[in-house]
């Protein structure tokens, strides 16, 4: 039989309330810079579940950019270059189209603030390590366990494989900006990073403090 002729499966419709331990989180329309389909104007308002529950329709080009932001942001990370270190601004990747501003709701919906830190003096990216912490089949880069790579800030790795760097930016950004992962034995780490491909290769992506002279 050709398979492109089988019946799509029937979908189980989501509840509306979900069981999350994640924050709620706040999207608004700050600009407007050309045709979006969508049809969002300056002012709207979209309301996250937390940051795996996207609103319905939501465009998917966008949740690919704004996933590290708001991923971040429901781990605690603070952006002291903000007015609310708490809030991230987001472009849309298709032409920049519309911009976003990305806030943390608390347990009440009121949006949490943290005011811009009067002392930052530009950007002080952290020291981050990846590390191979599982590794089954066949890698085509040949990662194995024990393999260490390290990093500053939200700089790419030389040669690493870009797969994998894209499956771990997140934590690399969130962690960069002070998030913490409470559900992790090491706070400054998530060791269930994994490859996307047969998920071959799992790495623990930490920030490394390093001691205050």
């Amino acid at each position: 039989m050709n398979c492109c002729l089988l019946r799509a499966p029937s979908i189980t419709k989501m509840t509306e309330k979900i069981d999350s331990p994640f924050p709620r989180l706040k999207l608004t329309v700050t600009g407007v810079f050309g045709h979006c389909y969508h049809g969002y104007k300056i002012g709207d308002e979209l309301f996250l579940e937390d940051f795996t529950h996207p609103p319905k329709f939501f465009c998917l080009g966008l949740a690919h950019a704004l996933f590290p932001v708001i991923y971040a942001l429901s781990f605690g990370a603070q952006f002291p270059f903000r007015d609310n270190q708490r809030s991230l601004l987001v472009t849309c990747p298709d032409g920049g189209k519309l911009e976003f501003k990305a806030e943390i709701l608390d347990k009440e919906g009121r949006v949490e603030c943290v005011p811009k830190d009067q002392v930052f003096k530009g950007p002080q990216p952290k020291k981050m390590q990846i590390e191979v912490v599982k590794a089954k089949g066949k890698c085509t880069f040949d990662y194995k366990v024990g393999d260490t790579w390290e990093t500053v800030g939200l700089k790419c790795i030389p040669g690493f494989c870009g797969a994998a760097f894209h499956t771990a930016f997140p934590a690399l950004f969130a962690l960069n900006f002070g998030a913490k992962f409470f559900f992790m034995p090491d706070p400054n780490a998530v060791d269930t990073v994994t490859c996307p491909d047969g998920g071959n290769i799992v790495f623990k992506v930490s920030r490394i403090e390093e001691e205050k002279k």
